[in-house]
């Protein structure tokens, strides 16, 4: 009975120690299906994104979502530290309490207790060992708790670190895309900022900025949940809406080169499809609804209005298809698990970018909004209506 007892504690102690070195130490992704990371998070994220789907403002129920990653790691450390206490205290148990106590003789509980003031290093000195096989727990477990401590101390500041890095570009893409980011908006203040040939430099950085994401992410999962600091941005939509804009470059846009394109949507489609693996979540069919024929000849007219060329010739549409089904099925299926919702490739009508608005005032429509306007006024109609009819006059 004995054995059994400190075989289940010697198990427990293995179990976190090893779970405690892949989540911190090993930096790179784990593939086992079982672990105690893996299966705590699964566990939490459950019944926490069911709870925050009832919650029907927008604001509070990101606000609850935007709780989960810190709190998640607080909880995750501490159910690391109650499992060792409860190893050890098994193991005490099992070679027979060899402890000291003025209360008495000692039983679990006191090897319970005597285990939580070991590895948190109190040295109370009202229990103490009597042989020396429980000094030598004694010593172990109080290494293994300054240990951890030192892990977690430096654990925080990486991963906050990586998640400001992260930030960082997402911000700015609010000035370059609007807010929630679209192609179409990105192409277009390009254009009419008359920097569209410095579009390769930024789809550069962007391709460094995934290839960071890939890394970090696949490192340190829990980053997948930690909510950007407002409500209309994430690290998915701006992954999206740079994979959309690769995509309109590799159909072809007048003056602009592909190469740095075709690498940027490489990586960042190689981000993606590894992030979607860390939650063990399938990609979902392609059915196009993102971006409907009927919007895709909008979109064309919207831009060639702005000065920027599309190509528009047969088996276009056919490779835009084809390009988005490499990503929009996993980008799909992480926006339903992460509850992070997708931006459309045309920007949405009389929204105001973050810079814009604060909390003391009601932004006005800004002088480089008329795009936006026209979707909603008669001109945005009549072009639809354009465009439908010569989609479906075009050769088949």
């Amino acid at each position: 009975m004995f054995i059994v007892i400190g075989l289940i504690g010697l198990a427990l102690i293995i179990v976190v120690l090893w779970d405690v070195f892949e989540t911190i130490v090993l930096p790179r992704r784990v593939t086992r299906r079982f672990r105690l990371t893996r299966f705590f998070y699964r566990s939490v994220w459950a019944p926490w994104s069911m709870i925050a789907r009832l919650v029907h403002r927008s604001k509070k129920r990101e606000t609850l979502l935007s709780i989960f990653g810190p709190l998640s790691l607080l909880i995750l450390l501490s159910l690391w530290a109650v499992t060792l206490v409860f190893g050890f205290a098994l193991l005490h148990w099992a070679f027979g309490s060899h402890i000291y106590t003025s209360n008495g003789p000692a039983g679990f509980f006191t090897d319970l207790y005597y285990s939580g003031t070991t590895i948190f290093t109190l040295g109370l000195g009202d229990i103490t060992p009597l042989d020396s096989t429980a000094r030598t727990m004694t010593v172990i477990e109080a290494g293994l708790g300054l240990g951890l401590l030192a892990l977690v101390i430096g654990y925080f500041p990486v991963l906050y670190q990586a998640f400001s890095r992260r930030e960082v570009n997402i911000s700015m893409l609010d000035a370059r895309a609007g807010t929630p980011p679209t192609a179409a908006e990105l192409l277009r203040r390009h254009q009419e900022g008359q920097s569209l040939d410095s579009l390769d430099q930024f789809l550069r950085d962007w391709e460094v900025w995934a290839a960071d994401l890939m890394e970090s992410h696949l490192s340190y999962p829990v980053l997948c949940f930690f909510r950007s600091q407002h409500d209309n941005q994430s690290w998915l939509a701006a992954l999206n809406t740079v994979l959309d804009t690769c995509s309109l470059v590799m159909v072809g846009i007048d003056g602009t080169p592909k190469w740095q394109a075709q690498l940027t949507f490489k990586m960042a489609r190689h981000a993606v499809v590894d992030i979607s693996q860390i939650f063990n979540t399938s990609p979902v069919q392609h059915d196009g609804a993102r971006l409907s024929p009927e919007d895709l000849a909008t979109l064309r007219l919207a831009l060639s209005e702005t000065g920027v060329a599309l190509r528009n010739e047969d088996g276009d549409d056919n490779t835009l298809e084809e390009l988005r089904a490499m990503y929009e099925p996993y980008t799909n299926v992480l926006s339903r698990y992460l509850m992070m919702p997708l931006p459309g490739w045309l920007p949405k009508a009389r929204a105001s970018d973050n810079w814009q608005t604060s909390a003391w005032e009601n932004a006005r429509v800004a002088p480089d909004q008329p795009f936006r306007k026209c979707m909603l006024d008669a001109s945005a109609k009549k072009a639809h209506a354009r465009g439908a009819a010569a989609l479906s006059e075009r050769p088949k």
